[in-house]
């Protein structure tokens, strides 16, 4: 395969279903195509015709696919994080991927390929990091007792603390 539009592309390993998360992860992203497909010809080792590997870009980033057997597997040590600027795309991200798979705390999820993925909020990480510790810790409490990110109440928990600040003062 030759990927050459980034240095550094993912390469997802799967049993043998590539062909089918590929098709699937490019119907979750709108600016997303199958850029390459290679199928196993005689010489195996898969069946002849089944996909061997497949390039594809989701929202511009490249990925390849294999179909390389049952020896390695997805865990959540890898992921797939998703900014998302509001509830809308936080809603149909998490819906789509989540089908079929299972849903975690703080907006991760793993699809039924056993993909891991982080669909969050955009302005999370500047939140977390607020230079105001009493902000931060209330947003990092709201995060943790969600499944999926309910932004409403990660600003909510964000101004809440500078509401409070400002009746103290």
């Amino acid at each position: 395969m030759a990927i050459e539009k980034h240095k550094i592309v993912p390469h997802l390993w799967f049993e043998d279903n590539a062909e089918e998360a590929v098709n699937f992860y490019v119907s979750v992203f709108e600016n997303s195509r199958i850029t390459e497909v290679s199928r196993y010809g005689d010489a195996g080792p898969g069946p002849k015709g089944q996909v061997m590997a497949m390039g594809f870009e989701l929202e511009g980033q490249s990925f390849a696919a294999i179909n390389g057997g049952p020896w390695a597997k997805f865990n959540g040590a890898v992921s797939f994080l998703i900014h998302c600027e509001t509830q809308e795309e936080i809603d149909a991200y998490y819906e789509k991927l989540a089908e079929g798979g299972q849903e975690q705390p703080c907006g991760w999820l793993t699809d039924r390929f056993g993909l891991a993925w982080q669909v969050n909020y955009a302005r999370l990480p500047k939140m977390l990091t607020d230079s105001d510790a009493m902000r931060a810790n209330r947003v990092m409490e709201a995060m943790l007792s969600m499944r999926k990110i309910d932004i409403a109440r990660l600003d909510a928990a964000y101004e809440e603390s500078s509401t409070l600040e400002a009746a103290r003062a």
